[in-house]
């Protein structure tokens, strides 16, 4: 067990793994917050209320599908299309969930649903990251989770407050920060040249594929996913 982590039993909740997660969420902020004054900017920009960018932000909690929301905001708001398209971007986070099994089972109550509600993926990544080392206590999840929610409600806080004043312009470096930060911490679960490289290509290379062929998002995202994801799968079964 490396120094730092608690030493409790299988899924347990401590406040101690809790503060740690918190801890180490705060250097992602750096990535992440200029991602959430890009979503209060184009908030004020597409005329949404202080109340209503804050409540979206507080129950869906996912950047990259309240930007592909807002893109497609217009008046009359298209609520299904935009619906939709959130849960397409969404649906990742149901095998992250999965992956992280081993704590989130042995959750009950408001733990269980605070952690899943948390989950983004980059709490995922920390977390998986921190699984795979031995950890062992769920409250790391949740103080990651929480830690990037709050900063984040205060960044999107912030950007709407900019909004009257600050106009950024499609393909601002800004709008790729969170991707940068999600980059750097998925080098975490590279193994090997051997066993990722094919895989992490192929999903980068149909997804680029697709956007340059004019495919709407978020398709050319879910059919790079999920092509990395069979490759991997395919070259998994068939190591012995």
């Amino acid at each position: 067990m490396k120094r730092g982590q608690t030493p409790v039993t299988g899924g347990a909740m401590t406040m101690a793994g809790f503060k740690r997660g918190a801890r180490e969420a705060l250097p992602l902020v750096i990535g992440t917050f200029p991602f959430g004054i890009v979503v209060g900017v184009i908030s004020d920009a597409k005329d949404l209320s202080l109340a209503e960018t804050m409540l979206m932000c507080a129950v869906v909690f996912a950047g990259s599908s309240q930007l592909l929301a807002l893109e497609l905001w217009a008046d009359p708001a298209p609520i299904m299309a935009a619906a939709i398209a959130a849960f397409a971007v969404n649906i990742r986070l149901a095998p992250m969930g999965a992956a992280l099994a081993p704590w989130l089972d042995r959750l009950r109550g408001w733990k269980r649903w605070a952690t899943i509600a948390t989950l983004v993926d980059h709490s995922y990544a920390l977390s998986a990251a921190d699984m795979q080392r031995g950890g062992r206590d769920a409250g790391y999840l949740l103080g990651v989770g929480v830690g990037l929610w709050v900063f984040w409600m205060v960044a999107v806080a912030l950007g709407y407050g900019l909004g009257s004043v600050v106009r950024v312009p499609p393909g601002h470096p800004l709008y790729f920060a969170a991707a940068a930060t999600f980059c750097a911490i998925l080098m975490a679960f590279w193994r090997g040249f051997a066993r990722d490289f094919a895989p992490w290509v192929l999903s980068g290379g149909i997804a680029l594929l697709l956007w340059w062929l004019g495919l709407p998002a978020p398709w050319p995202l879910i059919a790079g996913a999920l092509s990395g994801a069979a490759l991997g799968a395919a070259r998994s079964g068939a190591r012995p």
